[in-house]
Parts: structure tokens; C-alpha cells; sequence
């Protein structure tokens, strides 16, 4: 695989996405969850789509009940929690596993990429417009860091 745009993921109904949709975008792909101390992160997440989504910004979530269990519940039920809660607009996928031998392709990828197993909800892997992956954040790093990094992409 030579980037993002190589891989086919599911959106939460189980329909498959190329991600070469997102060609000549940035993206910002997420690992989320529902029931974690950083779940108001959506907050921020959307005010980074709203703020970017008209210059070429989009924010992946894929929610995942790895690595710390923060995320019970049908797909269906995670996007309603969203909706309700941060009145999230952005794309939402089926949930992930983000680590481990059995992990999600893109997460394999994202990984070999970035090294470093996912051992947080809300890592954060931000991509270029051509899929490479250029910047991996933490759950700790703070927004304005990473907007910053983005609008040095757009």
C-alpha cells in the first residue's frame, strides 16, 4: 500500500468506503469512544471540521472499543450519542479494532506509518492530500497543535 487511498473501510451501516474519496483532502482520522474521560474531544473535533471542512478538511471517526473498552454499544447507538451530545457532521465508520495482531487495516497501516500501538482513545493520525500519513497526535496534544499542522496541509 502506498497511502490511505489504497484502503476500502466500512461506514457504520457496513457499506464499503474507498478512501480514495478523500483524495486531495486532508484528513484527520480519529480513534473515538462514547464512555471515556476525553469523549467531549468531539467538541473540538467538529469545530475543527466546521472550521475546515469548506478548504478540504474532513475528520474520520472510527469509534473502538479498543484499547480501554469506552465504547459499548451497536454502531447505530454511537452515531445517535454523537449526534445528540456533539451534533457531530462528520463521517462516522463502523467500529474499529485499532490494535493488536487482528487490527483494522487502516490501523495497520496508520501504525507501520506512525510506529507506536494505539494505547489511547482519541489518537489522532493526521493525513496529506495525496493519503501519507504526516503527524500522529496523542489524546493529550492539544487542538491548536493540531490545527496548526493542518492549515500548514490546506
Amino acid at each position: 500500500m502506498n497511502s490511505i487511498h489504497d484502503i476500502t473501510v466500512k461506514d457504520r451501516k457496513g457499506n464499503a468506503v474507498p478512501l480514495n474519496l478523500y483524495a486531495n483532502e486532508v484528513v484527520l482520522i480519529v480513534n473515538t469512544a462514547t464512555q471515556s474521560e476525553l469523549t467531549p474531544q468531539y467538541k473540538d473535533l467538529e469545530a475543527l471540521y466546521e472550521k475546515y471542512h469548506s478548504q478540504g478538511f474532513e475528520v474520520l471517526d472510527f469509534p473502538s472499543n479498543q484499547p480501554t473498552k469506552s465504547c459499548p454499544g451497536t454502531d447505530e447507538m454511537v452515531h445517535q450519542f454523537c449526534k445528540d451530545n456533539y451534533n457531530t457532521q462528520f463521517a462516522r465508520f463502523k467500529k474499529a479494532k485499532v490494535s493488536g495482531p487482528d487490527a483494522d487495516p487502516l490501523f495497520k497501516y496508520l501504525t507501520e506509518k506512525v510506529p507506536g500501538e494505539i494505547t489511547e482513545d482519541f489518537t489522532k493520525f493526521l493525513v496529506n492530500k495525496i493519503g501519507k500519513v504526516v503527524a500522529r497526535f496523542d489524546a493529550n496534544t492539544s487542538f491548536a497543535t493540531i490545527e496548526s499542522k493542518i492549515q500548514e496541509l490546506l
